[in-house]
């Protein structure tokens, strides 16, 4: 069983033939509102390959806290330790998109931003017991300590949006997730070797459509992404995470996951909105077959 520690978004995203520049305004060619939010995206993304995945977080007692419920209910995920907060709203991610699928998102954290320690504190007979435990850094970074502290199988940090990582989180993390920027943000180098300074077990770095590194045991090991019609790369990483974790939580080597993560993260790219291309467990095996043929 997976769980999963996170954020729960209202997305909106908007479609444009570029990405505008700063005091710019670019007309936009459409729009739509979906369920996002790191850790939502990640959850679902696993369940979706066919793990049973349990989410822990809060969302606002409005209409898009009611759209993510219904969301999770579509796909499976349990929301038994999902909260709501009649403090602050959904929280909210506006994605502009453009015509080569590239993107930039702002997220306002609303009820995201009152994930406590208390919400898994209650969830911790159940993080004690899961095999893997996944997070990311859209809700107080204490929170996420003490879950990754709480967590009883294998806790994979994706360490998102980028910020300082204290050394007791690190101290409990068994596999760091981090796309290019995020990794030279953390040690100033693009060099996928420098992650043998950090303190975990295991480095990913992902590499958009150039697939991703793994960095383990003191060895680099590389692996490719498959070529795709790339609409919106907006869920990619996300989706990368969750067959990351589909993959260790079905018995996996932490290679062989990596693999596979890679093309889920792909496949999630051919269509608009972080959810609507993640695939299921019958597309991915697919992929693969595909890619092996």
């Amino acid at each position: 069983m997976i769980a999963v520690v996170g954020s729960a978004n209202r997305d909106i995203v908007v479609t444009s033939e570029t990405l505008p520049g700063a005091g710019e305004t670019v007309l936009g060619s459409g729009h739509i509102e979906t369920a996002g939010g790191k850790g939502a995206n990640q959850a679902v993304a696993a369940a979706r390959l066919g793990a049973s995945v349990s989410f822990v977080g809060r969302v606002g007692n409005d209409h898009a806290g009611r759209m993510l419920v219904a969301a999770f209910e579509a796909d499976g995920v349990d929301i038994e330790y999902l909260a709501w907060s009649e403090e602050a709203p959904t929280g909210l991610a506006v994605i502009t998109v453009d015509r080569t699928g590239e993107n930039t998102i702002v997220v306002t954290p609303g009820a995201n931003g009152l994930v406590g320690v208390g919400d898994v504190s209650d969830a911790g007979p159940m993080l004690r017991s899961a095999a893997v435990t996944v997070l990311q850094l859209e809700i107080p970074v204490p929170t996420v300590v003490e879950a990754a502290q709480i967590a009883g199988g294998t806790v994979i940090l994706n360490a998102a949006p980028a910020q300082p990582l204290p050394k007791e989180l690190l101290g409990a993390v068994d596999v760091l997730v981090v796309n290019q920027p995020e990794f030279e943000a953390l040690l100033g180098s693009p060099d996928p070797g420098a992650a043998q300074q950090v303190p975990v077990p295991a480095t990913v770095v992902t590499y958009g459509a150039n697939g991703a590194a793994l960095v383990a045991d003191g060895a680099v090991a590389r692996y490719s992404a498959p070529h795709v019609d790339a609409v919106d790369t907006t869920g990619a990483g996300d989706a990368f995470c969750g067959a990351l974790a589909a993959g260790i939580d079905a018995g996996l080597d932490l290679a062989g996951s990596v693999r596979r993560a890679v093309t889920a993260g792909a496949l999630a790219t051919k269509a608009m909105g972080a959810r609507m291309a993640m695939p299921t467990a019958d597309e991915l095996e697919a992929a693969l077959r595909a890619q092996s043929s």
